[in-house]
């Protein structure tokens, strides 16, 4: 979950699915470890919609024609020119993002639950969870900036003419030339609408994701099992997306942008939006909608499902 609430999540289920002898004695470390390699294990399936996602924000900027009218036109025109691998463009992004945002936001908001936690170890009300989970949000977002911006860059490159590329062959390869090129605050550009989209995404999913799973389970028809988990995070998916989809497409705007003569295309993320409503409309902050939305939803699933695989294979091998 995206770019998707992992932290909150992750406390509701595995308090349900794991055995509460396994949450009071499994290491710190190794729930920070699995959380970021399930995340990795997620992205490693859905990054394909991650560029598609970023190609649909790209097109028709500044009331140019638009270069996909849907994302089954992107997907067509993106394996037509540039070839079926060039879906999974970013790659390496992609996973070094999870490797240190997943990572990080688990464990700060642990950390933060464990202080935040009663003398009796009740754990902090709904409110003060939220809270938590939009501020290690924030604090892991900000952190992180840098592999976001090399990944929107990565997985915008194709869109441009073959003189204007910037090529980079991994993410290393674009940290080090971010930082050579344009300097090591380049890396942060964009850094202000990334860490608000966190904390959007990251109240938005927490509250919509416990009410869809409450509601589910409250009928006759749901169990708490992966068919609630997956029904709840498509739910939570569409809230989340409506949410921050505007604050998405400005952060990847600015993230894409070129200096040009010294002069930046955009003085800011207000700039972005305004020139946006004004030249493509008022829908264009929705533009990537089916993508960003059809990747939250798998991505939520994707990873809790390989947390407790990864959980589960850690209590076998203990056992032996």
């Amino acid at each position: 979950m995206a770019r998707q609430s992992t932290v909150a999540v992750t406390s509701e289920i595995t308090s349900k699915e794991s055995a509460p002898s396994h949450r009071s004695t499994m290491p710190k470390a190794v729930n920070f470890l699995f959380g970021g390699l399930s995340g990795m294990g997620a992205t490693s399936l859905t990054q394909p919609l991650d560029l598609v996602k970023n190609r649909m924000q790209m097109s028709g900027l500044a009331g140019a024609a638009r270069e996909h009218k849907s994302s089954v036109h992107a997907i067509i025109n993106i394996v037509r020119g540039e070839g079926l691998l060039a879906m999974y463009t970013g790659l390496s992004a992609g996973l070094l993002r999870q490797a240190t945002y997943t990572t990080m936001r688990l464990g700060i908001f642990s950390s933060l639950m464990d202080m935040c936690a009663s003398s009796d170890g009740e754990p902090p009300k709904f409110v003060v969870k939220a809270a938590l989970a939009t501020l290690s949000g924030a604090i892991a977002s900000f952190i992180a900036t840098p592999t976001e911006l090399s990944l929107i860059r990565m997985t915008s490159d194709g869109r441009l003419p073959l003189e204007q590329r910037r090529n980079y062959t991994n993410v290393f390869n674009a940290l080090y030339r971010i930082g050579k090129e344009e300097g090591v605050l380049a890396l942060w550009r964009g850094c202000g609408p990334t860490v608000v989209r966190a904390m959007v995404v990251n109240a938005a999913q927490l509250a919509s994701y416990s009410q869809a799973k409450q509601a589910l389970l409250s009928t006759d028809y749901f169990e708490d099992n992966i068919l609630a988990h997956f029904v709840a995070s498509m739910i939570s998916g569409l809230v989340t997306t409506v949410a921050s989809l505007p604050v998405d497409i400005t952060k990847t705007r600015i993230q894409n942008m070129k200096i040009i003569d010294g002069k930046p295309e955009f003085n800011g993320a207000i700039d972005v939006f305004t020139k946006a409503v004004r030249q493509e409309g008022i829908f264009s902050l929705w533009k990537g909608f089916t993508p960003y939305y059809a990747r939250i939803g798998p991505h939520t699933v994707f990873t809790f499902i390989f947390l407790e695989q990864l959980r589960a294979l850690y209590w076998r091998y203990q056992s032996k």
